[in-house]
């Protein structure tokens, strides 16, 4: 069954809420997961894909814009494609993609706007009515 993280921002800011998936990232992939930033659109995919070479001076987490050839990279970043095969599945999309369930762990990151609340909201009863373990984790700023 896949679990679920809520990682719940303190602010309204979408910079830290896309800081947050690369620590994320960073900290999945130090452990030897594969991981996928699902987005909803090539321009936040090119976004994050600039943000994962520069949010940390000592990181170096290499990644590329899905679709590429499957167990190439270890961390990719996409939009309507399908990896193959990952561990861990980062949903920056405002939907629940419809592959959710083949990852052993998602993070959802949730801030303060009101859209990205109200859409985290729908997205938490979706995964509850599939029966996933949830978890929460606040985290300030």
């Amino acid at each position: 069954m896949t679990k679920i993280d809520f990682y719940i921002l303190n602010d309204r800011e979408v910079s830290t809420r896309y800081r947050m998936a690369c620590r994320i990232t960073e900290k999945a992939h130090s452990l030897g997961h594969r991981v996928h930033v699902h987005t909803d659109n090539l321009e936040l995919s090119q976004q994050l894909d600039d943000l994962l070479w520069t949010f940390r001076d000592r990181s170096f987490i290499p990644h590329v814009i899905a679709p590429v050839t499957p167990g190439q990279y270890s961390v990719t970043i996409g939009h309507g494609w399908v990896p193959e095969t990952c561990d861990v599945l980062i949903n920056l999309a405002s939907n629940v993609p419809d592959f959710f369930d083949r990852f052993t762990r998602v993070a959802e990151i949730i801030n303060q706007d009101k859209e990205t609340r109200e859409s985290g909201r729908k997205r938490y009863r979706l995964y509850r009515d599939h029966g996933c373990p949830l978890t929460h984790h606040h985290v300030k700023s």
